[in-house]
């Protein structure tokens, strides 16, 4: 293997060294009578970079050549005489030129080559494939000034990836939590993450996250996704793990149209009877968001209706068009849109596992799970010229989340606070829709001229994220439901009146973004980038909560799937003559009114504000031709704000709370490269780590089993400061294969963790547990083709990267806060979210057959046990249990035109499960940050697709 390496490598560089010693060679030898043709391919539609992998004809032979990775072609030993040169790139204007080899000399031949109307129909769409190819993508990552890793569409649908958070799971150092959005870089977490899209900050879509969920970007609007885990001046000071960049598809090149359908099922989902909340649609809207909650109450029952037969489905479209003008602008129009639904059926366990049991559904938890995803995009570019271009970007996305849940179905269900039995026969309904809209428009700009250039970006972005009528049902004694006996029934359990509630929940974050960056280029060896970043987002959120309160608590249930006809308008208790069966109260009223039968005002309101304003400058010097030093400083200025208005802290739930601060964050990134395709990085910063809104509100979200709110204590000292270090070796032995080694290393002053509290309700909430944490690792990946064709493509290729982390941050033995106190029996614990363990690996196999080119791939994930929350006093760590995945995906591309696509993913079908540190033993919890059952297997999903091409 080590002599196959070596022989690549010496092909390469020698390539490269005879390409560049073309000048030298033909004035020493002037006295010959053969001439040579030497020179570079420029790329007018990514910036003027090189054009590497260009083919070079010699026009009516069979001599030929290829552009190397610095765009660099060449001919020796040309007999003097006239040459026609065809300069070709896939996507890419055909260009011929005529050429005149003289005796003894060199002609230098450099040549822009640019996309047209020219192009050939059935190779128009990859006109972008300098952004999303592979090959590209690891060109981009040789030549960038600091350390990044990217995938691009190329990648994400040869490996079947759906969406921005399956795809930054494959690259090195990241996973992704099973069962929910959040995604973890080198171990930490989404409070110290930042997400963009085309640069440009994104707001989130839930109350409890800092970052927007990933699974929201299809893979029909990624053009690639990057992540950038080494700190640069250019982004945002609130930097810890990384930048997780989505770059939106562009199109450019002659007009195309294609369309796509899908179907397939989940093996779990596929024989259930599926149901989901009663006035959302099968696309995955609510209808009755003007109407008041109270008026909904009364006019629309409580029971799930049937949600159709569990097959997935999936369609969608996309199209463009370029128009080219005399002048050289061009014009180019491209959007698509998509829908896609998901069955789920998950069955295990729900336990809420404190010092003692509060809580237990155990193997008797079930939630039918119905998602959709719809998403639009549109975007313009107008090229004004080679040197200026500005171009608009509209994207919008609707994904809901349609969950109905049955807790204790087999009557065993446990509770401590039940009233009539409780060992036995505790059971709820949950059934809970979740909708989210964003909206987000940026315009952006890119400028050249003379040693100048500018780039440029404006933003704005909305947000509405709600949990409209989420109803939840109590009963005790359900065994009496299962038994047949007419004469036994369960009964609601009451021991507060919101034991059986409706709940509504409203989320809107709107925010105002901009992006400069103003380049001068003083020569070919120093380049100075001054920039400025500005941000300013608010957020309003508001819930309210009416209570069933039965008036009779001996009331007998008769039939657990007809609550309509339980809390009807016929059986509200008006006055004590109406003999019904319950009352309708609420916990904040409109003055005047009465608590009961009456509509009321929010139960818990926050408003957040944050405000940022950032300049900053650094250097590209280059020092000879292996040196690269970047040197940087930022300063930021930030200012947030948050004023709440909750009922869980009595008189004192009525508060504000501000923080500012100016930070001074330098930065320096150094990259040698030990020859043509080898480099070696390094990487020093200082960044912080700010706290969100919903770290600091202390608004508490009540799922059946868990518990989580804010702590307005952690705006006392502000942030996180946070020192990066990066090493980093890289050798791209050919245009698609690489070998890459980093180690890394932070220490984070004042971490923050999510801690479950000691006490009677087991709430989670966010503390600073200590005064420092440290994290070091090492990375490796792997990119190696096993069969190649003649033309150097790979056949048979295989990846693989893996992660080592090790954690250790130390706790205080007791916080003491202005609103909540917290203690830890320990001295040191490993940082709450932090596998020590990550693996990705896939291998790919693309024969050819005449027109048609399949490829199959199987791709492996891993990731091992890690903290979900940290426990406090007696109490155990909350404990993700480790996960492997295993997916295999099929494309077949029958000719240009038409491809049918097969995948059946999570084969290893592994179970998740998170479990409580006790002393007893490992006991099955839920997380906060998952979903409604643990212990649980998602079944295999099975897809087949259609895709079209006009």
């Amino acid at each position: 293997m080590l002599s196959f390496f070596a022989s690549n490598i010496y092909e390469q560089l020698m390539r490269h060294i005879l390409i560049g010693l073309a000048f030298l060679f033909t004035s020493m030898i002037s006295a010959q009578t053969t001439g040579s043709i030497a020179g570079k391919l420029i790329d007018k539609e990514y910036n003027n970079e090189p054009l590497a992998f260009g083919n070079v004809l010699l026009k009516g032979t069979t001599t030929g050549t290829t552009s190397d990775i610095d765009g660099l072609y060449g001919f020796e030993n040309l007999s003097p005489g006239s040459y026609t040169l065809v300069f070709s790139f896939i996507g890419y204007e055909t260009q011929e030129l005529d050429v005149e080899v003289v005796s003894g000399k060199v002609t230098t031949v450099n040549v822009p080559m640019g996309a047209s109307a020219a192009s050939l129909d059935e190779v128009v769409i990859t006109t972008t494939t300098r952004k999303e190819s592979e090959t590209a993508l690891l060109l981009d990552q040789k030549k960038a000034v600091a350390i990044k890793q990217s995938i691009g569409a190329e990648e994400l649908s040869r490996k079947g990836v759906s969406n921005a958070a399956a795809a930054v799971a494959k690259i090195s150092g990241v996973s992704k939590q099973e069962g929910s959005s959040n995604v973890y870089v080198r171990g930490l977490g989404d409070r110290y993450q930042n997400t963009t899209l085309n640069g440009l900050s994104l707001p989130s879509n839930d109350v409890n996250k800092k970052n927007i969920n990933l699974n929201l970007f299809s893979s029909d609007v990624i053009e690639n996704v990057s992540v950038s885990k080494a700190y640069s001046s250019k982004f945002y000071g609130d930097f810890s793990a990384g930048n997780i960049d989505i770059a939106s598809k562009d199109y450019k090149g002659n007009g195309f149209f294609e369309v796509f359908t899908g179907s397939g099922f989940n093996s779990n989902a596929a024989d259930k009877n599926f149901v989901r909340s009663e006035g959302t649609g099968y696309f995955g809207y609510y209808g009755r968001y003007e109407h008041n909650p109270f008026a909904i109450i009364l006019s629309h029952g409580i029971d799930p209706v049937d949600a159709g037969t569990p097959i997935n489905i999936v369609y969608g479209a996309s199209g463009g068009e370029s128009f080219d003008f005399n002048n050289g602008s061009r014009l180019s129009f491209f959007g698509t849109a998509s829908f896609e639904n998901n069955y789920e059926y998950r069955k295990g366990s729900a336990i809420d596992y404190t010092l003692t049991e509060k809580k237990a559904f155990v193997d008797s938890a079930e939630e039918y799970e119905y998602a959709t995803t719809t998403t639009a995009m549109a975007n313009v570019n107008y090229k004004i010229n080679s040197d200026n271009s500005v171009k608009y970007n509209s994207l919008f996305i609707n994904n809901s989340s349609d969950v109905v849940g049955y807790f204790g179905t087999d009557g065993s269900g446990r509770s401590r606070d039940a009233i009539l039995n409780t060992e036995q026969g505790f059971y709820q309904m949950n059934v809970q829709f979740d909708q989210t809209q964003m909206f987000v428009n940026q315009l952006e700009g890119q400028h050249t001229s003379g040693k100048f250039d500018l780039d440029w970006g404006l933003g704005y972005n909305v947000v509405y994220s709600k949990q409209p009528d989420r109803k939840r049902v109590t009963l005790e004694n359900y065994q009496f439901a299962l038994d047949n006996d007419p004469n036994t029934n369960p009964t609601f359990y009451s021991n507060v009146v919101f034991d059986n509630q409706r709940y509504f929940q409203n989320i809107e974050d709107e925010e105002l973004n901009s992006r400069l960056n103003l380049a001068y280029n003083i020569s070919e060896d120093i380049k100075l980038n001054f920039g400025y970043d500005g941000r300013k987002k608010e957020r309003t959120f508001d819930n309210i909560r009416y209570g069933y309160d039965i008036v009779n608590s001996n009331f007998p249930v008769t039939n657990v799937n007809d609550f309509n006809n339980i809390f009807s308008l016929e059986n509200l208790n008006i006055n004590p003559a109406s003999n019904g069966i319950y009352e309708i109260k609420v916990i904040n009223t409109v003055p005047t009114l009465s608590n009961t039968n009456r509509p009321g005002l929010p139960e818990n309101t926050y408003n957040g504000n944050l405000t940022v304003y950032a300049g900053y400058f650094d250097a590209e010097i280059k020092a000879g031709e292996k040196w690269l030093f970047v040197p940087g400083i930022r300063v930021e200025s930030l200012n947030q704000n948050i004023a709440y208005d909750v009922i869980n802290l009595g008189i004192n739930g009525e508060d504000e709370k501000n923080f500012y601060k100016n930070f001074y964050l330098p930065s320096l990134n150094i990259k040698y490269s030990l020859n043509e395709d080898q480099n070696l990085r390094f990487t020093a910063s200082q960044t912080v780590s700010i706290p969100e809104f919903k770290e600091i509100a202390p608004f508490i979200y009540e799922d059946v089993t868990t518990r989580i709110g804010g702590n307005p204590d952690l705006l006392e000292k502000g942030f996180s400061e946070i020192i990066n270090l990066d090493l980093k070796y890289e050798w791209f032995f050919s245009k698609s294969e690489l070998l890459s080694v980093a180690a890394f290393g932070k220490q984070i002053k004042n971490p923050v963790n999510l801690v479950v509290g000691a006490d009677a309700t087991g709430t989670q909430r966010y503390f600073r547990t200590g005064d420092k944490a440290t994290v070091y690792g090492f990375e490796l990946e792997l990119r190696k083709n096993l069969i190649t064709d003649k033309d150097d493509n790979a056949t048979l290729s295989f990846g693989t990267n893996a992660t080592y982390m090790h954690t250790e941050q130390d706790l205080y033995a007791q916080i003491d806060g202005e609103t909540y106190d917290v203690s830890f029996n320990k001295k040191s614990e490993e940082l709450q979210g932090a596998s020590p363990l990550l693996i990705n690996a896939d291998i790919s196999y693309s024969p050819v057959f005449g027109t048609y080119k399949p490829t199959a791939n199987i791709v492996y994930s891993y990731f091992s046990d890690r903290i979900d929350a940290l426990g406090s006093g007696q109490l155990g760590n909350v404990i993700e249990k480790s996960v492997s995945t295993l997916d295999f995906i099929w494309k077949n591309n029958f000719n240009d035109a038409f491809e049918v696509n097969f995948s059946a993913k999570n084969l290893l079908d592994p179970t998740i499960k998170y479990i409580r540190e006790t002393t007893l033993g490992d006991v099955v919890v839920n997380s906060a940050n998952g979903n409604g059952v643990s212990d649980y297997k998602r079944g295999i999903n099975v897809n087949l697709q259609l895709k079209y091409k006009f």
